[in-house]
C-alpha cells in the first residue's frame, strides 16, 4: 500500500458529539490515543453489523480499490476495540471491502471506544454525514436513529444538521412499496420522483403511476402534475338500453300497481326493476298486491 502521508478529516458535527460523549463497555486502549491513527491487521477487523448501508455498487467499489491501490487509503476507518487484536467496524465499509479486495494486509484506523448504542448512534450519523447514501439507505438510517436511538425528529435534526422536513420526507418513503423503494435505491427513479408517489394514497394508483414513470420516462414535473389531477369518479350515467316492449311493460307495472315503476336495463339484458312508494301504508299496500 503506498506510504503517503495520511491526513487527518475533521469530524463531523453529530459523530464528534457522540465520541466525545460514548460510554465504554472497554476500560482503555493501550498506548494508543484516541485521537491518533494506527495501522492495524485487516484480517482483525470484523464488518459493522450495524451499517445501514446494505448496496454496494460493484463498478464503484472497482474504482475504489483502483484509487487505493494509486493512492492508497486517504480517510482512515474508524473501528472500535473488542478486546485483545479484535476490532469491529464503525464506519468505513466501502474502504474496508475495497481492501480486502486487493489484497491489503493492513489499514490505518481511528479507534474509538463505544457500547453498542453509542456505536449504532456513531456508525449511522457518520454514513448520513459522510457516505454517498441513496434516499432509501438515508430513510433507513433516519427511521433507525429515531426508533432504535430514542430521538425525536428535532433531536435528530439538531444532531446531523439536517432540517426536520429532510428528515420527514425521507422516512415518508419507507412507506412506499418495495418494488417502488428497490427502484429508488437502484436510481431508476429519483427521490423527487418517489416524494410524489407517497402523496398517493391507493397503493393500486401509486404502482400504476410508478409503472407509467418507467414506461413513459416522466418527469418529476410529470409526475408532480399527475399526482395534483384529481381521481375523477365513475359519473357516467349508465344508458337505459330499453326497448319499445321494456317501456310498455313498464307502463303497464304502473298501471297494474298503482304506483310509479323505473325499469333499468343494461346492454347485456341485466337490470332492475324500482318500485316507488309514498309512505308506509303504500309500501304494504305493494306488498300486499306482489304476495297475491
Amino acid at each position: 500500500m503506498s506510504s503517503k502521508p495520511i491526513k487527518q478529516p475533521a469530524l463531523g458535527r453529530g459523530l464528534g458529539a457522540l465520541l466525545e460523549n460514548s460510554n465504554t463497555d472497554i476500560t482503555s486502549i493501550s498506548n494508543v490515543p484516541s485521537s491518533s491513527i494506527a495501522m492495524i491487521l485487516i484480517e482483525e477487523i470484523e464488518a459493522n453489523p450495524f451499517n445501514p448501508r446494505t448496496h454496494f455498487e460493484k463498478e464503484a467499489l472497482n474504482e475504489l480499490c483502483k484509487s487505493i491501490e494509486t493512492y492508497g487509503i486517504i480517510q482512515p476507518l474508524t473501528v472500535r476495540k473488542l478486546g485483545r487484536d479484535k476490532y469491529q467496524l464503525i464506519s468505513g465499509e466501502r474502504r474496508f471491502r475495497a481492501s480486502q479486495l486487493i489484497g491489503i494486509r493492513d489499514v490505518p484506523c481511528y479507534i474509538r471506544i463505544a457500547n453498542d448504542q453509542a456505536m449504532l448512534e456513531m456508525a449511522l450519523v457518520e454514513n448520513i454525514q459522510r457516505e454517498n447514501l441513496n434516499a432509501i439507505e438515508i430513510a433507513v438510517s433516519y427511521e433507525r436513529l429515531l426508533e432504535e436511538c430514542s430521538f425525536t425528529q428535532e433531536q435528530l435534526s439538531e444532531k446531523i444538521a439536517k432540517s426536520r422536513s429532510n428528515i420527514a420526507n425521507h422516512v415518508r418513503l419507507l412507506k412506499l412499496p418495495i418494488e417502488i423503494q428497490s427502484a429508488v435505491r437502484d436510481n431508476l427513479v429519483s427521490m423527487g420522483h418517489a416524494r410524489a408517489l407517497v402523496s398517493i394514497n391507493d397503493k393500486e394508483e401509486q404502482m400504476n403511476a410508478f409503472h407509467q414513470i418507467i414506461s413513459e420516462k416522466l418527469s418529476v414535473r410529470d409526475v408532480e402534475n399527475l399526482v395534483k389531477l384529481p381521481i375523477k369518479k365513475n359519473t357516467t350515467q349508465k344508458i337505459n338500453f330499453l326497448s319499445e316492449d321494456d317501456a310498455t311493460q313498464e307502463y303497464f307495472l304502473s298501471d297494474r300497481l298503482g304506483s310509479k315503476i323505473k325499469i333499468q336495463k343494461s346492454e347485456f339484458g341485466k337490470g332492475k326493476i324500482i318500485i316507488q312508494f309514498k309512505s308506509e301504508a303504500d309500501l304494504q299496500r305493494l306488498i300486499s298486491l306482489l304476495k297475491d
